[in-house]
């Protein structure tokens, strides 16, 4: 094992914050803030290789561990108080008729009519279910390609997909409890092909970001209004600008910056106040995979993502750190 001699300078606040909480002084991997330095020293393209040659061999190191070396604090939890339970999304229950909304993004507000209102979700699908004890959030990474994870990937209680990937039985699995629809992807004006995508899902929640961005709202209260005719089983929900702005707060508060968190990591976050036993698949922003084999982007396309919207190593560098605290796990690896 490498010994990573490079020091954080001072201690930093993310690490105070949370020190206690997730334990990030108490684990026998190297100190958080040799995880931490990553994030920053990703950015240097002229560091990018050598950073990412010994990140990997960090991460070979981390997620080698046996889950019961690692220390698991269930209050961790606890940190994440942005209050998804019932806040996530808005429902008759959080929002009133006439309320005024935030965007996530700006201080642009949205007036909610009676109309909207009337078609919002009584409360949230888990309020009925109890606690839930085993959730896969699957990312949509090239790593899952090949990786036979659909099995253990359906074997969870509640399953979180995003942006309407492609499911399958070999490597992703096709239970679906949850899915994000990016606003780009409501096709509205032509509801036909939206739909017969959404049906492979069954009636799960449809969750879209109709509030981070002022062109988002009208599209999205269309597919809504498009969705409960055709589909009236079929719950469109809207993520709520507030948790979101809480969200951003936190991470940020922790040196988590960027202009707006990927969708993945919105609902990993979810995930960590909702579910006992959190599972990540598919989380891996890299080209290569731990044994320098080349990945397309995706599992299912090579599209690249838009420049400068998301941070995705550092990102995963704060997902590694909570694997390694034992608040999640990470499967970066073909599931046997």
């Amino acid at each position: 094992m490498i010994v990573y001699e490079h020091q954080c300078s001072g201690h930093i606040n993310s690490a105070e914050f949370l020190n206690g909480c997730i334990g990030y002084d108490k684990t026998i991997i190297p100190p958080s803030c040799k995880l931490w330095s990553f994030s920053s020293a990703l950015n240097q393209t002229q560091r990018y290789s050598a950073v990412r040659s010994h990140l990997f061999e960090l991460i070979n190191y981390i997620t080698y561990l046996n889950w019961r070396e690692r220390e698991r604090d269930e209050s961790c939890v606890l940190c994440f108080c942005c209050n998804a339970t019932n806040l996530l999304y808005l429902t008759k229950k959080n929002t009133a008729v006439n309320q005024s909304i935030t965007y996530e993004t700006s201080n642009r507000v949205y007036k909610v009519g009676a109309a909207l209102h009337k078609m919002l979700p009584e409360d949230f699908p888990w309020s009925s279910r109890g606690h839930l004890v085993r959730c896969a959030v699957v990312g949509n990474g090239g790593i899952l390609k090949n990786s036979s994870c659909g099995r253990e990937i359906d074997s969870a209680d509640f399953v979180i997909r995003l942006n309407l990937a492609p499911v399958n039985g070999s490597d992703v699995g096709v239970k679906t409890d949850l899915v994000t629809i990016n606003p780009s992807q409501n096709m509205a004006v032509n509801p036909g092909p939206l739909v017969r995508h959404v049906s492979v899902y069954g009636n799960v929640s449809l969750m879209i970001p109709a509030f981070a961005y002022t062109v988002c709202t009208a599209v999205s209260i269309k597919t809504l209004q498009v969705f409960q005719p055709i589909r009236p089983q079929q719950p469109v929900v809207f993520f709520s600008p507030y948790y979101l702005k809480t969200l951003d707060r936190f991470w940020k508060g922790l040196g988590l910056k960027e202009k707006r968190f990927s969708t993945g990591f919105m609902l990993v976050n979810m995930a960590l106040e909702l579910c006992d036993d959190v599972h990540l698949y598919g989380f891996w922003p890299f080209d290569i995979n731990l044994k320098q084999q080349t990945l397309q982007h995706h599992y299912y396309d090579n599209k690249p993502p838009k420049p400068f919207v998301h941070a995705m190593p550092e990102e995963f560098i704060h997902l590694l750190q909570l694997h390694s605290q034992g608040a999640l796990t990470l499967h970066l690896q073909p599931c046997l």
